[in-house]
């Protein structure tokens, strides 16, 4: 919606229960037409400032997101809109900016492409925002089905890190290759440094593996452990009796 079919837009929106996005030139415009918006009964609304460089977008964001929190000016206390995409060509220089607006305040970004390269690591960014840097990602411990996998399947262990989970599962899942991976508890380390400080060792590995329950999924005693931790090979078959250890590459992709 603009200044020039406010009145039309607000009804649409309200016949059909969907939101209305306001685009305006500047903060002052929006301010007036998020007003009428609200005024019409027109509650769902997301905010456009209309900046397409860098640094205008970038001082609106911060400007609005500080109006509504701390002013608790309501015309602004909406969710914005931005497009990286419409700000430059450069696919690389498009996912720096997306990052910029993933931080400061975009609540909906939209990219004029998704590619994994730009994709992923801004949704890493997202999922760090609000957690602690002293407390490492971690997934849930467990066993994870990957691409419907049957008693002969074969089966992976790896620790809980999130971006080892996410890598190796991802690899998995595109070897097709439908497999058991199982995720033990390592308080979010990753395999080398869980494996130096004694969490992903033999000792450690095989009660996970004897209570996780893939016993009972599986006919076979194969199980295949990363690159990284092929010293605890011998230690595992040693704690796992008719167990075969296999070792599998060091790095997940």
């Amino acid at each position: 919606a603009t200044g020039d079919n406010l009145d039309r837009m607000a009804e649409l929106a309200k016949e059909n229960s969907c939101p209305v996005a306001v685009k305006a030139a500047n903060l002052e415009e929006l301010t007036q037409l998020t007003t009428k918006l609200t005024e019409a009964g027109v509650k769902d609304i997301v905010l456009d400032s209309g900046s397409r460089t860098l640094r205008r977008a970038f001082e609106d964001q911060i400007f609005i997101r500080s109006a509504a929190l701390n002013k608790k000016f309501r015309p602004l206390g909406f969710p914005t809109i931005v497009f990286p995409g419409e700000m430059t060509d450069d696919p690389m220089k498009e996912a720096i900016i997306a990052s910029v607006f993933v931080a400061k305040y975009g609540g909906i970004i939209v990219l004029s492409d998704f590619q994994g390269e730009s994709l992923f690591p801004l949704l890493v960014e997202r999922m760090n925002i609000y957690t602690d840097p002293q407390r490492p990602l971690a997934t849930t411990e467990g066993i994870y089905e990957i691409g419907g996998p049957d008693e002969n399947s074969p089966v992976l262990i790896t620790t809980n890190f999130s971006l080892t989970y996410f890598i190796v599962s991802g690899e998995i899942e595109t070897s097709r290759i439908p497999s058991y991976l199982l995720v033990m508890d390592t308080e979010g380390l990753s395999v080398m440094t869980a494996w130096a400080a004694g969490k992903f060792v033999a000792d450690a590995i095989a009660p996970f593996v004897k209570k996780s329950g893939i016993m009972d999924k599986v006919k076979h005693h194969k199980l295949i452990i990363p690159g990284y931790a092929a010293v605890e090979s011998g230690g595992l078959e040693e704690e796992l009796p008719g167990w075969e250890v296999l070792i599998g590459p060091r790095e997940g992709a």
